[in-house]
Formats: C-alpha cells, sequence, structure tokens
C-alpha cells in the first residue's frame, strides 16, 4: 500500500525530495531534482551554507550562483531545521564518510544522520544512502538505526543505496549523464528508489542489493587508486632510470587496446580516491582476508608528497640553495585542476612537509583565494597573484594542480626554478624539473 502511494507521487511529480549534506554531492543531485520540477529541501549542518543558498549564491566553483538562484526562485529552500524531514517523502543521505585517526571507517555522520531522521519518519517515504562506504553499511548500520522509529524497511519504509557519482570541474559529464547504481533493500524498496533517480539521471542501473551498489562504488574508486599508485611507482623507477615518464605514458596510449593511461602527480586527493579504499580493507579484515594490493597502493600515494619534497631539495642544492629559508610557491593547493575542493589534497600536505622543514611558503590558486578552515591542516595564507615580480622573488615554484587559468609560458620565462609534479612542460627546460 505505502510502496504504491509513494510510485504514485514519484511518477506524478508531487513527491517531496530532501537532501542532506549539501556539499559536493548533496548539492548538485538536489538542484537536479528541482530542475526537473520536484519540490525540494536541502539540510546542512552549517548555517553559513544555508544561508548562502537561500539568498541564491553558490559556494562551489563548478555551480553557478545564477543556477542556485533559479532554483530558489523554483521552490528550492535550505535549513537547518531537521524536523522538516517529516515532510518529505524522499530523503536523500549526502554526508562525508572519513577515515579516523588510525585510518579506519568513521561513519559517525550516517550514523547520527540516520539517528535524527528516524525521529520524523513517517510510512510512505524512501530513504537513500549515497555517501561512499563499505558494504553492509545499508543494512547493518542504517537499516537498524532507521527501524527504530517503529516502522519496517521494505512494508511502511524503503531503503536503498545510490552511491554519488560526482565528477567536479568535468564538463563532459554532469549529473544527469551519468548513469547512477541503485540497490535496495528489498524489491520495493529498488522498485522506488529506480523510480526516484530515473527522474532526474538518463539511465539508472540496479543491482541486486545494497551490498552490491555499495562494493561498485568501492570497485571504481580503488580501480583508480590502485593504477594511480602504480604510476606514481612507475614514475619513481623512470626517474632513476633517466627516462620521462609522461613521454612514455603518451606512448604507451597510442595502443588501441588494453592499455588506459593513467598519470602521476604529487599524490592523491579528493574525498574519495585517498579514502575510499581503506573502507574495503577494513571491512575485509572481518572476513579474514587481508587485501595487499590495495594497502600497497595507498603506501606508494601517500609516499608521493615526501618524493616531491625531496626532488624540490636536490634540485635547490644543485643550485647551491638549502632548502631551509627558501622562499617557495605552491602553484595550485586543489586535488585536482578547475575545482576549489581542497580535501586531502597532496599540494596541502607537500605544504606541511616544506613547512617542516624551515622553508618560506606561498601558494597561488584562482579557485582557492583564501587557504580554507581545516581539521588537520593550518595556514594562515592567502593566494597570491602570478606577476613576474611574484615569480622572480621565488627560489622555486612547484607545480601541484595544473590549472587551466595558469599561463604556464609566462610563469617558465619568469621562473628560476620550477618542480613540475604534473608533466605540464613535456619539452626539457633548464629552469624546469620533472618530479
Amino acid at each position: 500500500m505505502y510502496c504504491q502511494k509513494l510510485l504514485d507521487k514519484i511518477d506524478g511529480g508531487t513527491a517531496i525530495v530532501g537532501a542532506i549534506g549539501l556539499g559536493y554531492a548533496g548539492l548538485p543531485i538536489a538542484l537536479r531534482f528541482v530542475d526537473v520540477g520536484y519540490r525540494v529541501i536541502g539540510f546542512d549542518i552549517d548555517p553559513e551554507k544555508v544561508d548562502r543558498l537561500n539568498r541564491g549564491e553558490s559556494y562551489i566553483a563548478h555551480i553557478d550562483s545564477s543556477t542556485v538562484s533559479e532554483s530558489v526562485s523554483k521552490g528550492f529552500t535550505a535549513t537547518t531545521d531537521f524536523s522538516r524531514l517529516a515532510e518529505v517523502d524522499a530523503i536523500l543521505i549526502c554526508v562525508p564518510t572519513p577515515l579516523n585517526q588510525y585510518r579506519e571507517p568513521d561513519l559517525s555522520y550516517v550514523n547520527n544522520t540516520a539517528e535524527t531522521a528516524a525521529q520524523y519518519l513517517h510510512p510512505g517515504q524512501l530513504i537513500s544512502l549515497e555517501s561512499t562506504t563499505y558494504p553492509g553499511t545499508t543494512d547493518e548500520e542504517v537499516r537498524s538505526r532507521l527501524e527504530a522509529s517503529g516502522l519496517t524497511v521494505g512494508e511502511e519504509i524503503f531503503l536503498v543505496y545510490s552511491p554519488e557519482r560526482e565528477d567536479p570541474g568535468n564538463p563532459s559529464f554532469v549529473t544527469k549523464t551519468i548513469p547512477k547504481i541503485c540497490g535496495g533493500v528489498t524489491e520495493n524498496c529498488l522498485q522506488l528508489g529506480v523510480a526516484l533517480y530515473q527522474k532526474v539521471v538518463d539511465r539508472v542501473v540496479p543491482v541486486s542489493s545494497a551490498r552490491t551498489a555499495e562494493m561498485t562504488k568501492l570497485l571504481e574508486n580503488i580501480h583508480r587508486a590502485v593504477n594511480i599508485g602504480l604510476v606514481n611507482e612507475m614514475k619513481i623507477v623512470a626517474d632513476k632510470m633517466g627516462i620521462d615518464i609522461h613521454e612514455t605514458i603518451r606512448a604507451a596510449a597510442t595502443k588501441p587496446f588494453g592499455f588506459t593511461p593513467y598519470y602521476p602527480g604529487p599524490g592523491w586527493g579528493g574525498h574519495c580516491i585517498p579514502i575510499d579504499p581503506f573502507y574495503l580493507t577494513w571491512k575485509a579484515r572481518e572476513y579474514g582476508v587481508n587485501a595487499r594490493f590495495i594497502e600497497l597502493a595507498g603506501e606508494v600515494n601517500r609516499g608521493m608528497p615526501q618524493w616531491v619534497v625531496a626532488k624540490v631539495a636536490d634540485a635547490l642544492n644543485d643550485r647551491g640553495k638549502p632548502l631551509k629559508n627558501s622562499r617557495i610557491l605552491i602553484l595550485g593547493i586543489a586535488y585536482k585542476k578547475n575545482v576549489d575542493d581542497v580535501r586531502e589534497s597532496p599540494a596541502i600536505q607537500v605544504m606541511e612537509l616544506l613547512a617542516a622543514k624551515q622553508a618560506d611558503i606561498s601558494y597561488s590558486d584562482p579557485y582557492v583565494p583564501t587557504f580554507p578552515k581545516m581539521r588537520e591542516h593550518q595556514f594562515d595564507l592567502a593566494s597570491v597573484e602570478i606577476s613576474a615580480e611574484t615569480i622572480r622573488d621565488r627560489d622555486c615554484l612547484i607545480l601541484t594542480t595544473h590549472h587551466d587559468a595558469f599561463d604556464y609560458d609566462f610563469i617558465r620565462e619568469n621562473a628560476t626554478l620550477i618542480v613540475d609534479t604534473r608533466g605540464v612542460y613535456s619539452d626539457t627546460y633548464d629552469n624546469v624539473i620533472k618530479a
């Protein structure tokens, strides 16, 4: 009964959607539901974010304020009042799933959100967990907390896992065009989850269970993490042999089958790749499995900032300069090009290592005007403008994030020394060291 009533609401466009967590995953999917005509309420614990959204302002670089403003004009509203969950028919949980200090999964955001939602549930609601997590979270953690409300999953309320697949800054793929995986706790749950997401994405891919959907998301990110680790290790080997790894990759990529190019860098970054693999390695230990391959990739990738700093120290030493007190400019602190996201950015780890060696650090990043407040990293810095004087005043520039906004020819022409961690400079220059 409740399943059919909710299905009718979804199909008729009258269902109200609530998105919990209005960050890089939650805000795009919320705005997409608004775009196709649903009424949407966004929930977040940050009152500053809520206020900005309600004013029609975006705080994410790749989402235009005009898009937010248009959504507000269509009825989108954001709130810190979680009691309004009682108003919605579908709840999308898009909260962080970090690692704790022991590199173990921290599900506190997911569990606290589920417990909060349980206080306001009523029969005929669909709950979708979108946060990346280990297989079993939806069944073992979220379901039990939701059913503490006295409502039964699959009969009165419905639960699915449908992982976010956003790629910030990638103009080729947006929320509408990225296929959506969906796994339900029961058949009724899956039916409702597919029906809901079919309204906003071109293709929904149903799978047999929430656990399969959870594993699918982890496999996607572990695939990338392992290959990034492989190519970063290859970079170190190639460097020792005097071989340009970027030239090697470009040559290998001409093979029309059996090879997918991955590119080395100063490490890994973002909320997914440095974190998600360890959700699986942790869960695998419960089954007596030691996922050594994944752990090794993590070891290689976590070591890359140290590799970069060693290359900087060697390059300065070759020019008669000690690393201590050298004036170093970091080019780009976002974890990837053309975005403002600094979560787990290897550039920041490079900055911390340099600071520990008493280098004089500054940074330039057009997407990050001031160094953000972070739980683990603190720098009282603001982005400096790129100019001939700024560049010449530094002993070394470290290219850590290859934003399109940088004028690389201008930078090279004015720099004394550049350590290029992204392979931007394909030719050989006296003042460019590839790292």
